[in-house]
């Protein structure tokens, strides 16, 4: 009998040490030590759960702690950090939280599709918020470097060779083993953007075939961009373009941009303006962008006309312009009246492109017949408001001011990246203070790259985001670098983007109490000045803002933070959960510092490059 009674004690014990040993095991996983090898770090699916019911967990997930997403910067709160966030499932790899379709369907969005308000900015609640990484895809590599990159990139990075098959004909990109080539052609320039664009200079008649015309056109807006060789094609004229173009059928296009190292911002001419202030452009381009440009009156040329300098440009190449089917020669009947009623003029026509031209002055406007359609905006109507905000069927006149100088009154490329830009007087700001901020912003920069001397080449960075950018003089300072900047202004602050944009530079109005519109794994460097303190004054999830930061970073990147110690001391607490590790550090007091006399602190980061198991498999 009492041999009998030993074995189910056995087992009862025997079950009890198989217990506890998973218990132990479960604790090693999610709070155990990080691999701190040079090499990519690995995790298995045991890592990859899902924080909030937005990315298809259950509604019963277990809540984050709300203490732990305050952010008080103030000594002796001290909240809980994690040791680690969460993976998310790799099918999330291409998040953008709020261009995510998955959400409209799951939140019941009522949208007008006709109208591409499915492609606008619809972010999701506090609730439903994701609180993971982004893995990379399965097999990512560093992305190759510029000026490689504009032609060709890894195919793992970006696997998505739709566009390759569908464009096949049009040189758009073609699949070249483990890389995607970038032959240069477009759907109306199969034969290379740079031919098209020397036509367009000609066809203006500007002096060598140079459509910069001796520095007099800089900033272009192409909507509809495809992947951007159009822009790309357009550097080496010291032109930089805002490539625009939505999360549409043609999926990953905007990503393709980035990853080639072309500037480009995820976009739709829809039913709210775009994020950019008045006369910002000296060319906007469509190249068969398969925009309704006669629909609700005309609103979206009427936009355009909203974002052209004076005597800014519109190149139109599309079917309309010189096909003589009976659909073609309505289209263009109808959109030839509409332009010339916005007093557009057409500067030169030829075979299968028009281009338009915008007057210098109100003189057009204040002769057109009365209850001429479309009318003029109202005097009280902000032509610079940028975010959120609704578009309107009506022409922007110019003030009086701008109405007198009979245009921009801008200097060429690249004097005016320094001169100091005319509409500096809106904000009440001198020649001096803008001097005196060009200078400081000089040395700071000359300053971070001394700190990150020792981690960087020069072709290391390319991608770079000033995610508070006043006045643009941190981009300035950047010019000799083969870099470019995405400048971007906070949406409650005085809309200094129209200066930015006078300096001939490029940005875009945002608020960091959202996610940005752009894909993961963008951006080599992102500089946050003093943005984590603007977050708390507005009640905004620093934890949040850290995990879209390192959303936008692409693995081996920087970020350079210059806030208050209260700030800097709060994201070290996090570089272990996040996989970044600090670079360098200095404080007013240091010898690092930039010594300017102010009391910020400066913390200089790298993000590490981990895959998953299944990314590190088919990396090897």
């Amino acid at each position: 009998m009492r041999g009998r009674s030993e074995g189910p004690q056995k087992k009862r014990s025997l079950t009890a040490l198989c217990v506890v040993a998973i218990f132990l095991v479960f604790l090693y996983v999610y709070f155990g030590p990080q691999n701190r090898g040079e090499s990519a770090l690995e995790y298995g699916r045991s890592l990859r759960k899902l924080g909030s019911s937005y990315l298809g967990g259950d509604d019963d997930t277990e809540k984050q702690d709300e203490s732990s997403s305050k952010f008080g910067f103030e000594e002796g709160e001290d909240g809980i950090v994690p040791k680690s966030f969460p993976v998310c499932d790799d099918r999330h790899s291409e998040l953008i939280p709020c261009l995510d379709r998955n959400l409209i369907y799951q939140m019941r969005l009522k949208l007008d599709l006709s109208l591409m308000e499915h492609y606008e900015r619809h972010c999701p609640p506090a609730e439903r918020r994701y609180n993971c990484l982004i893995p990379p895809p399965r097999g990512y590599k560093i992305p190759i470097k510029w000026p490689k990159s504009r032609d060709e990139v890894w195919q793992a990075n970006i696997p998505h060779t739709h566009l390759a098959h569908e464009k096949s004909d049009q040189n758009w990109m073609v699949v070249k083993g483990d890389k995607i080539v970038f032959p240069g052609g477009g759907t109306h320039f199969h034969y290379g953007a740079d031919k098209y664009i020397a036509s367009l200079a000609q066809m203006l008649n500007f002096s060598n075939n140079n459509l910069n015309n001796e520095g007099r056109l800089r900033t272009v807006l192409d909507v509809g961009c495809g992947v951007a060789s159009f822009g790309a094609y357009l550097l080496s004229s010291d032109i930089i373009t805002m490539s625009l173009a939505p999360n549409d059928v043609h999926q990953n296009q905007i990503q393709f941009a980035l990853e080639r190292g072309i500037p480009a911002y995820l976009g739709v001419l829809g039913t709210k303006r775009l994020p950019y202030p008045s006369r910002s452009f000296e060319l906007a381009h469509c190249s068969r962008c398969r925009i309704d440009w006669l629909q609700r009156d005309g609103i979206l040329l009427m936009e355009l006309d909203r974002v052209l300098r004076p005597g800014g440009y519109f190149a139109y190449s599309s079917p309309e312009a010189y096909a003589q089917d009976e659909e073609d020669l309505r289209i263009w009947g109808e959109m030839s009246a509409l332009v010339e009623r916005m007093c557009w003029k057409i500067a030169s026509k030829m075979n299968q492109t028009v281009i338009w031209v915008k007057p210098l002055t109100n003189d057009c406007y204040m002769e057109r017949e009365p209850g001429t359609q479309p009318p003029l905006c109202r005097s009280d109507d902000d032509p610079d408001a940028a975010w959120e905000v609704q578009m309107e069927p009506c022409i922007t006149p110019y003030s009086e001011h701008d109405h007198q100088s009979r245009g921009s009154g801008l200097s060429p490329w690249p004097a005016r990246l320094t001169a100091p830009p005319p509409r500096l007087a809106d904000f009440g700001y001198t020649n001096g203070m803008f001097e005196k901020d060009t200078e400081l912003w000089g040395q700071r920069v000359e300053s971070y790259w001394n700190l990150l001397s020792s981690k960087i080449k020069s072709n290391t960075l390319r991608n770079v985001m000033d995610m508070k950018a006043n006045l643009g003089s941190f981009g300035a300072a950047l010019k000799n670098k083969d870099v470019w900047v995405m400048n971007v202004v906070p949406e409650d602050g005085p809309n200094t983007l129209k200066l930015i944009y006078d300096r001939g530079l490029i940005g875009t109005v945002h608020s960091w109490c959202e996610a940005f519109s752009t894909y993961p794994r963008t951006y080599d460097l992102l500089h946050a000045w003093t943005v984590f303190s603007e977050i708390e004054k507005k009640g905004c999830s620093a934890e949040d803002l850290l995990i879209e930061i390192d959303r936008m970073l692409r693995p081996t990147g920087f970020v350079i933070i210059r806030d208050r110690k209260p700030v800097v001391e709060f994201v070290k607490k996090y570089l272990q959960a996040l996989h970044w590790e600090t670079v360098a550090a200095a404080d007013p007091s240091s010898s690092d510092s930039d010594q300017d006399g102010d009391d910020d602190f400066v913390l200089i980061v790298q993000k590490k490059l981990w895959l998953t198991s299944e990314s590190l498999r088919d990396s090897e």
